[in-house]
Parts: structure tokens; sequence; C-alpha cells
């Protein structure tokens, strides 16, 4: 076994926002499934990343009882669950070392979200000297406000807001910067083998 699965930060507390209703993917949990059912099928190790943000009183901090798995997906016996308090995945944990203790050179990266901590990930996972793979439809993100949109902004009026970056933009952009730099872009069905 020398590659590993990331799933990162797909978790309830993404769907306690209420940007959640304008998610790219409310079913990100299947395709992850799908991912996983296939890296165990290989012997491949599968690595559980929450993110968490302690003392904020947010929707990510710990105490608020958000920071778990989205539903329908259950890690098995002795699958590492790892947690976060950075972007990516490997600053605030000891990710790095654990993969570097297996011998792990090749990821796969799914998750919540595709710009942030999946790209963020990825990037730095390249920048170690892993070969990774992004598996674009098994990430999920939300439209993001221009950054002269007001604060307050309502989830229906970020939608009408013609400045808004909309899903389908984002994920486009992710994987233009992503491919042939930083990693392969591939689909659940081409890794899976079944039919999209």
């Amino acid at each position: 076994m020398n590659r590993a699965l990331l799933v990162v930060d797909v978790q309830e507390s993404f769907r306690q926002r209420p940007l959640w209703q304008a998610i790219s993917n409310p079913d990100i949990a299947t395709p992850v499934n799908q991912l996983v059912d296939l890296a165990r099928a290989e012997g491949d190790l599968v690595v559980w990343v929450l993110h968490s943000e302690p003392g904020t009183g947010g929707v990510f901090d710990p105490v608020n009882g958000h920071n778990r798995l989205l539903d329908g997906l259950v890690p098995a016996d002795g699958e590492p669950m790892l947690t976060k308090t950075s972007h990516n995945a490997f600053t605030t944990s000891n990710l790095h070392q654990l993969l570097t203790r297996r011998g792990i050179r090749e990821l796969s990266v799914c998750g919540i979200r595709t710009e942030q901590c999946c790209e963020t990930t990825t990037r730095v996972a390249s920048d170690l000297g892993y070969d990774v793979t992004f598996v674009t439809d098994a990430t999920a993100t939300n439209p993001i406000p221009h950054r002269d949109a007001p604060a307050d902004q309502t989830v229906a009026e970020l939608l009408a807001d013609p400045r808004t970056l909309h899903s389908a933009e984002i994920i486009a952009r992710t994987e233009y910067a992503l491919s042939g730099r930083f990693a392969t872009i591939r689909t659940v069905a081409e890794l899976t083998g079944t039919p999209a």
C-alpha cells in the first residue's frame, strides 16, 4: 500500500451554515463513499480530516457538536481521523508524518470546499513530493461573494449579485489551476470504472 485517499472536511459544520442551500453537491457523501469503497478494496489507506476552529463559537468550534462526518460516512477500524486548524490538511496535523511512516507517495483528494481546503491540501501535497489525484466531482463548494459585497448579504442576495463567483466557475478554475501543475484531475467514474 503506497496510496491514500484524503477525505477533507466532509463534515456537519458546513450543513449548519446558511450557504449549504447553495452547495454545489449536497449529496457529497455519495461520491466520497464510492472513493472510500474503492480505496478499501484496493488496500489503500483512507485518512479522514476534520476542520476545527476552537474557541470561535462558530459551526467549526468543537463545543457546538458539528465537527463530525456527514451522515453516511463511517471510518473503518484503523483509519486515521485527523483534526486540522489550517486550510490544508498538513500544516496543523501529523498527516505528513503518518503518510511518510507508511511509505505512501500517491494521494487522492476529495472533500469540501473545492477551492479552499481541498485545493490547498493538494498544492501542499504536491510541494511535499506526493503524486496527487484531485477527484473534482467528489468535492463540493458554494458561491463566493465579490470582495465588495456586504458582509451581511443573504444567500438570496449572494445568488442574485452579478459579481458572485458561482460554484461551477470555482470548480473549473480549480481544475485549471491544479491540472498539470499540482495534480491529475479525475472523476469518480474514471477511477471506479462505473458509468458517469
